[in-house]
């Protein structure tokens, strides 16, 4: 144990006589676990706010949406395609059953919500294609519009700050009524109250009645705070001028019927768009499980390979210590001579010299934890990406740090070890 001690010793002495040589040795050391650690972290972070923002809607909330053309044969027996179908992000879900593609209708929702016993609420939602320019007085700009039913709020777990909600008579009279998010508060109205004002979405004039409580990241990265949540029907007749919708939002009873209340949406659906017995399904039916496991899946497929990419930095910054350490073997060659006169052992050269390249690797490596910790203090205050470091990526990023540091060093300790006392002490 002493021994060990002394080396380390001996190569700390060593890294504090070249200061500016060892750091930028270790600089690959640096970048690499510091780009490994924040890449993993920033897909952990992202994974978490995710899963609580599933989890603060809900585990019985299932998503039905138009399908797309998976089958072999024939589309959809029985049942012709309607208007040339749709298709949207949320039916690229892998599956094992062949779907004929499909589209979603406002009617659709409301016989869920009367036929089914499993369910509290049925919310139709219109969105793809509705990032829509907005203005209110000079201001203007992109934001998302949402074309929903009143009931959609309360599913989304969304309230309201100031004014009201649309209700179901706007819906009936399709009504120019809007309730906004917290930052187009902020970015178009400032300190005045919106509430009563006029904005325009797309040309046409809509009255703010509403502005919810703010909400943060919402799922999949949407920002509802950014966002202009209007009536469906009003949105269908004079913004799209399409009688689709992208999806529906089921709220059911409680997380033990979700099965059950799958088959029995499935069968009121298949009715409901007179699929015969032996024709597919043009609609999916997925539960929040399935897309948080999806969500999860990708993000955790993208952080690591983006760590994978960040970690050759650490092989080249291996590369680096071995050739730094060819040349203090080089430099030290006398006192290697000296060390062996005197009565060092080949094995005792071959640990200095190993040891010396594990502290030089180590001690990059915590450095780079310090730079992963610094990146992920810039991405929480200058961006909307959230970083939760955790101890698994540290230990990951030392372990093979001190993994590289002992590899590259092996071959530079062994030419150390191997060299001749007497032409050692005679070298210059």
């Amino acid at each position: 144990m002493r021994r060990i001690l002394e080396n380390i010793k001996i190569a700390f002495n060593s890294l504090f006589l070249n200061k500016l040589r060892a750091f930028l040795t270790m600089l690959g050391i640096i970048i690499g676990v510091g780009a490994v650690v924040a890449v993993i972290s920033v897909g952990a972070g992202t994974e978490a706010a995710i899963t609580e923002n599933m989890q603060s809607i809900g585990t019985n909330i299932l998503t039905i949406s138009p399908a797309r053309d998976t089958s072999t044969g024939p589309g959809r027996p029985g049942g012709g395609e309607r208007n040339g179908g749709i298709m949207v992000m949320m039916d690229s879900m892998d599956s094992d059953e062949e779907t004929a593609a499909g589209e979603l209708h406002l009617e659709d929702a409301y016989a869920l919500k009367a036929g089914s016993s499993l369910i509290n609420e049925s919310v139709a939602i219109v969105s793809s294609g509705m990032d829509s320019t907005i203005s209110y007085l000079s201001w203007s700009g992109q934001v998302s519009i949402i074309g929903t039913t009143e009931e959609y709020f309360p599913v989304m777990g969304y309230e309201i700050e100031n004014g009201s909600l649309f209700t179901g008579s706007d819906i009936s009279n399709l009504s120019n009524v809007a309730v906004i998010g917290n930052t187009v508060v902020d970015d178009y109205f400032g300190m005045i109250d919106p509430i009563g004002e006029t904005i325009k979405i797309n040309g046409k004039n809509f009255t703010v009645i509403g502005v919810l409580n703010s909400i943060g990241t919402g799922t999949f990265g949407a920002d509802p705070d950014n966002s202009v949540y209007i009536p469906i029907t009003t949105a269908q007749n004079k913004l799209t001028g399409e009688n689709t919708i992208d999806s529906i939002i089921v709220k059911v009873k409680s997380e033990e019927l979700i099965e059950q209340a799958t088959e029995e949406i499935t069968a009121i659906l298949r009715q409901q768009h007179q699929i015969l017995p032996d024709g597919l399904n043009d609609f999916t039916v997925s539960s929040s499980t399935q897309l948080l496991e999806m969500a999860s899946s990708i993000s955790e497929t993208i952080s690591y390979t983006l760590g994978g990419i960040a970690a050759i930095s650490l092989l080249v910054g291996g590369i680096g210590i071995m050739n730094i350490m060819f040349v203090s073997v080089t430099e030290r060659t006398r006192e290697i001579g000296i060390r062996k006169a005197i009565g060092a052992k080949n094995r005792d050269i071959l640990i200095q010299f190993i040891t010396e390249s594990i502290v030089l690797s180590l001690t990059g490596g915590i450095m780079g934890i310090g730079f992963a910790l610094l990146i992920s203090w810039i991405l929480k205050t200058f961006t909307d990406l959230t970083s939760l470091i955790t101890a698994y990526p540290i230990v990951l990023a030392l372990s093979f740090s001190t993994i590289i540091g002992l590899v590259f060093g092996i071959f530079p300790a062994m030419r150390a070890a191997s060299l001749n006392p007497i032409d050692s002490l005679r070298y210059e």
